[in-house]
């Protein structure tokens, strides 16, 4: 990190954060250096900035030293999004973890990006509110992160993603400026909406220094129900008319043939009888309501191939319910800690076509396939298990889940966000004309192309 002409970038990064916010020790920056894609690569330093000031600082650093700089929030991602390029910096966000405001009058959370969504979740509920996305990570992963990739979890099917829930940003882009973008209030025209553009962008447009957020308030009453079918058709069937009437489930959730299999494997008692796929399906509102919207989930869930409808009796139960669906990611990774996990979306009316073309390609390929996800978006998880031999096969049967997802309409990614896994892919998805707006559009917001180089946008070539 030195420069015959320039202070040495070192000195200029630690006149950014401070000596104390700066680690340059390759035996610290290598936990840095990784995200759970299980990629991993070593920066020359890792930034631990405080606020907004010293993220522009180093964004300058970096960009008179021409270093690439990667936003890091707890490396929850699965496409190595927050994976950094060899000789780059990392900045992590875990030291601008302030919750700045609680507006409970205006339903509004101002915070720094590297607050965990779950201590987010805590504050709000003090005052009876939520923040709808919730990732399966929420105890761990940052605000920040959820924005970078515009990560939802199960109620996004009721409440919306992060773009939804999002009312306003303050970001530093990659010349170095400040921007704000977006309003205070739920309603607002004025402008390009660049808060929705940069969430989801993966930090290749500009670094998120502080969110506004749009609260929920806590539903008094949650019912949990398990639906049980005797096939992924069946399942998908009840899924279409669930989502074709005006009660819309909180949670609508789905496991496929074969991760029933596993977890019967291990334990039995999880899974009921004559079971091919199941629902798992939570409603919430006002205790009086629930009933009735209940009666109109049932309704919309009964026909053929039902083989168990059990709703749960009080949270125990409700527990109890979603013990195997809880079970099996864990189930997965001892299974298999090489496997692939891609989280793809297809129309809802599809789902059972694709889980059939699943199906055909896992014998194809010899490998197994474990699919399970968000039943109400269409968003699949698809896990490709295999062996360390398999590793060939394995990734040329997710070439043909990539294409089969968008010849049913689909599009690649729904949560995790592409990274440098999906990178390659983007062009099936995108065309060339659209790619090159895209890419416009960076160099606007990144001219010197220093923000997260190599994810998400493809190389023209």
């Amino acid at each position: 990190m030195t420069s015959p002409a320039d202070p040495a970038p070192a000195d200029a990064l630690a006149a950014a954060v401070g000596a104390d916010n700066l680690l340059t020790d390759p035996a610290d920056c290598w936990t840095y250096g990784y995200d759970n894609s299980r990629g991993q690569a070593l920066p020359v330093a890792v930034v631990l900035p405080r606020d907004t000031e010293a993220v522009r600082q180093v964004v300058l650093a970096c960009r008179r030293f021409r270093l690439p700089l990667t936003v890091r929030g707890r490396g929850t991602g699965t496409t190595g999004a927050a994976v950094p390029e060899d000789g780059g910096v990392v900045m992590s966000m875990e030291r601008m973890e302030r919750i700045l405001r609680i507006d409970a009058a205006d339903r509004v959370a101002v915070v720094q990006p590297g607050v965990t969504n779950g201590a987010l979740q805590a504050a709000a509920a003090a005052q009876g509110f939520f923040w709808p996305p919730d990732p399966g990570s929420a105890d761990y992963c940052t605000v920040g992160g959820n924005l970078a990739c515009n990560a939802a979890g199960p109620r996004a099917l009721k409440y919306g993603t992060p773009r939804e829930n999002t009312l306003g940003l303050e970001a530093v882009t990659g010349e170095g400026r400040v921007i704000r973008c977006g309003c205070y209030t739920t309603k607002g025209v004025v402008g390009l909406d660049l808060t929705r553009l940069l969430i989801g962008s993966e930090g290749t447009l500009g670094i998120i220094t502080e969110a506004t957020l749009k609260l929920t308030p806590l539903a008094e009453s949650v019912a949990t129900v398990r639906a049980a079918y005797a096939d992924m058709h069946a399942a998908a069937a009840a899924v279409s008319r669930i989502m074709a009437q005006p009660v819309v489930p909180r949670v609508l959730e789905f496991l496929d043939g074969p991760a029933l299999a596993l977890l019967r494997a291990r334990d039995p008692g999880t899974v009921p009888d004559g079971a091919g796929a199941l629902l798992m399906i939570e409603a919430d509102g006002l205790a009086e309501q629930l009933p009735a919207a209940l009666a109109a989930l049932r309704h919309a869930a009964a026909g053929d191939g039902l083989v168990e409808w059990r709703t749960a009796a009080d949270a125990a139960e409700a527990k109890a319910l979603w013990a195997a669906r809880k079970a099996l990611s864990p189930a997965l990774r001892s299974l298999a800690p090489n496997k692939i996990n891609e989280d793809v979306v297809v129309p809802v009316s599809r789902i059972a076509e694709l889980t059939d073309r699943l199906e055909r390609l896992a014998h194809k390929h010899a490998v197994r396939i474990v699919s399970f996800g968000h039943a109400g978006n269409g968003n699949l998880h698809v896990n490709v298990l295999g062996e360390d031999s398999d590793l060939e096969r394995m990734h040329a049967c997710v070439d043909e889940v990539f294409r089969a997802v968008l010849e049913l309409g689909g599009t690649l990614s729904g949560e995790h966000g592409v990274g440098r896994s999906k990178r390659d892919f983007v062009g099936l998805e995108i065309d060339a004309e659209t790619l090159a707006l895209m890419r416009a559009i960076k160099g606007v917001f990144d001219p010197d192309g220093i923000l997260n180089p190599g994810k998400s946008l493809p190389d023209p070539a």
